[in-house]
């Protein structure tokens, strides 16, 4: 009974290595590629699981012995399920080794395989920014701006001109009538007779007809004058 049991177990460690074995290999991995991706400058690694078990597994990128990237639980299929590790540093004529190891258990490798790098891989460069030159003060400084000639001047020169000399002796030779005119209003102010409100004339003044009545007055004084000297020289006739 004891070798049965040895003979059994040892029989069923042989047919799980078998199983694992056959369930998972390197084969059923494709070859790595690795591409540049131009706009960043770094390097893409692509390939395929086609593991028909679908055994899962943990997949790393190594290179010069410094992991890059992994991914765990990595389950493949029969038609291929694409595995990418973007974003790598990209060096010139490094080698970069995929290792496959099983996911649970002892975490034995299933294998590896190796990819390297042909060539540069750059991002573009960035467009030189070009400053815009200073202005000069040339440029800054702004044109004159021409206005045209103003007539006020002329026009009030002339005018001050023309006036002038004209102007000065008329208004002194107005100067003069303007005072005799007032004078000549104020004689014929005060020779008139001033009205009073009543409407009969002042008392104080003289009239135009002060002349006539003092000649008719002085007229009748004389013959007056002469009635009397004559009636006394007939009456002493008479007497004798």
């Amino acid at each position: 009974m004891r070798s049965l049991g040895i003979a059994s177990a040892a029989a069923a460690l042989a047919l799980g290595v078998a199983g694992t074995a056959s369930a998972c290999s390197i084969t059923e991995f494709t070859a790595p590629t690795i591409s540049c991706d131009s706009g960043t400058g770094t390097g893409t690694i692509t390939f395929l699981d086609k593991d028909k078990s679908q055994t899962p597994v943990d997949i790393a990128v190594v290179s010069k012995g410094q992991t890059l990237a992994t991914q765990t639980g990595v389950v493949g299929s029969k038609n291929g399920v694409t595995v990418t590790f973007p974003g790598l540093t990209w060096n010139e004529g490094a080698k970069y080794t995929v290792k496959v190891t099983l996911h649970s258990g002892r975490k034995s490798s299933v294998g590896s395989q190796s990819v390297t790098a042909e060539g540069t891989c750059a991002a573009p460069s960035a467009a030189p920014t070009t400053e815009a030159p200073a202005p000069t003060p040339s440029e800054t400084t702004s044109a004159p701006v021409q206005t045209p000639p103003s007539d006020t001047p002329s026009t009030a020169a002339s005018v001050a001109a023309s006036d002038s000399p004209s102007a000065a002796p008329s208004d002194s030779a107005a100067t003069p009538s303007a005072s005799a005119t007032s004078g000549a209003a104020q004689v014929a102010d005060t020779s008139s007779p001033s009205v009073s409100p009543s409407g009969n004339l002042a008392e104080t003044g003289s009239s135009s007809s002060t002349g006539m009545i003092a000649g008719i007055a002085a007229a009748l004084v004389v013959v007056g004058g002469g009635a009397v000297f004559f009636m006394r020289r007939r009456t002493p006739a008479a007497r004798h």
